[in-house]
């Protein structure tokens, strides 16, 4: 799968939206799971815009973390900073408040 592909303003507003957010995922020493990767599925259909975070003793990059998430999850890396990154994905879900994108 190839993941989503976001504009320089998309990425602008999702970074400054995930700004507001704390981390709802939490990787671990075990690094990307099956566990892992079915929570991050569901909490990107439940909010479309997700914090995660890497924990001590995780052995992957930032980077390599959320790229390998993002592909396995056909999500876009909206940004990296430290040890947490944020991933983007439009929910199939009928939200209440979706997330809409800024166009160019």
């Amino acid at each position: 799968m190839t993941s989503t592909t976001l504009t320089k303003p998309q990425i602008k507003q999702l970074r400054g939206m995930a700004h507001q957010i704390n981390p709802l995922l939490l990787i671990g020493k075990n690094n990307i799971t099956e566990t892992v990767v079915s929570q991050a599925d569901q909490l990107l259909e439940d909010h479309e815009l997700i914090k995660c975070q890497l924990q001590e003793g995780a052995l992957l990059s930032t980077k390599e973390a959320a790229t390998e998430l993002a592909d396995m999850l056909n999500a876009a890396v909206v940004q990296t900073v430290g040890h947490r990154f944020v991933l983007f994905r439009a929910s199939s879900k009928d939200l209440k408040n979706p997330i809409k994108l800024v166009r160019e």
